[in-house]
């Protein structure tokens, strides 16, 4: 029987465990954790990310504050507002909402974000950490660290022997995932889409993570028997069946025929999704920990 993971309630203990280290640094040190997200314009998905995002943080017990700016904010004006942020004592996690409007240029708003705060993990600083090994001192990218969580819930913290596929290699996830999952031992292959007979690299994977937006691309022959899968992918595809205009999300994997060969799947959605928020959550609880000066609870 394949085991389906569900991302839901994993991340619902994570939050459990985000919601006790708050706790426990206000009590004991006089903190509370802060986490300030930005929004530029009006995107509704955007927005709905960002909603939920800052309800999480209130829920969790954070200092939650939302900056919503019109869609014609100057880079110069953006770039005023971190730097505010960067310096202000209460807040510990700066999140700049992604994609900007067109006119703007983000690489420069997200490097302007000091690295102790910046818990989406996409400094050059934090970056550069995991990428030498360093996991204590940095942050890490949200995704890839959820990812990360139920690989480990899988197969333990130890995945020496263990062969890793990561198809993908963005910075957002592809890179620090592959990272993660070699400096847990693994064995890991970086595919993408110059890479030369795809199935046959995959097919070699005991862990596969899916990560390139093409709906459904991973079919049951690219699969070990027996592998663990995560389907990283959001895609939205026509769902006739569901009536004249609707459309259902998919991941990268055919999850039905997947499934009948992974011994462990993340399903879309349900699967990694709901770890991104969560560990959003625990990089501020860190940060805010950090700035304590306080031990750093593990997640």
């Amino acid at each position: 029987m394949t085991t389906v993971i569900d991302g839901k309630q994993v991340a619902a203990s994570v939050i459990e465990a985000v919601k006790g280290a708050t706790s426990a640094l206000e009590k004991d040190a006089g903190v509370k954790a802060g986490l300030a997200v930005v929004i530029v314009g009006d995107d509704p998905a955007s927005h709905s990310y960002v909603t939920s995002k800052s309800r999480m943080a209130r829920e969790c017990g954070f200092k939650s504050i939302q900056h919503t700016l019109p869609a014609e904010t100057t880079q110069e004006e953006l770039a005023g507002l971190v730097q505010s942020l960067n310096e202000d004592n209460s807040i510990h996690g700066i999140l700049v909402q992604l994609p900007l409007p067109r006119h703007l240029n983000s690489e420069p708003i997200i490097q302007s974000i000091w690295p102790q705060k910046d818990v989406d993990g996409l400094h050059v600083v934090n970056a550069g950490k995991l990428a030498t090994g360093d996991l204590k001192t940095g942050l890490i990218s949200c995704t890839p660290a959820g990812a990360m969580l139920l690989v480990r819930r899988v197969h333990g913290e130890d995945l020496s022997g263990l062969n890793a596929v990561v198809i993908g290699r963005s910075n957002l996830f592809g890179k620090p995932m592959a990272q993660l999952l070699l400096n847990a031992n693994a064995t890991v292959t970086t595919a993408h889409s110059r890479s030369r007979d795809l199935p046959a690299i995959t097919r070699t994977a005991d862990i596969l993570v899916a990560a390139v937006g093409q709906p459904q691309m991973v079919k049951a022959d690219w699969i070990k028997p027996g592998a663990t899968v995560l389907d990283v992918g959001v895609n939205r595809i026509a769902a006739p069946e569901r009536g004249e205009g609707k459309s259902r999300l998919v991941g990268d994997v055919a999850f039905a025929e997947a499934s009948d060969v992974a011994a462990v799947i993340t399903p879309v959605p349900g699967g990694v999704g709901p770890m991104t928020i969560a560990m959003l959550m625990a990089n501020t609880v860190i940060a805010a920990y950090r700035a304590a000066g306080k031990t750093v609870p593990e997640f």
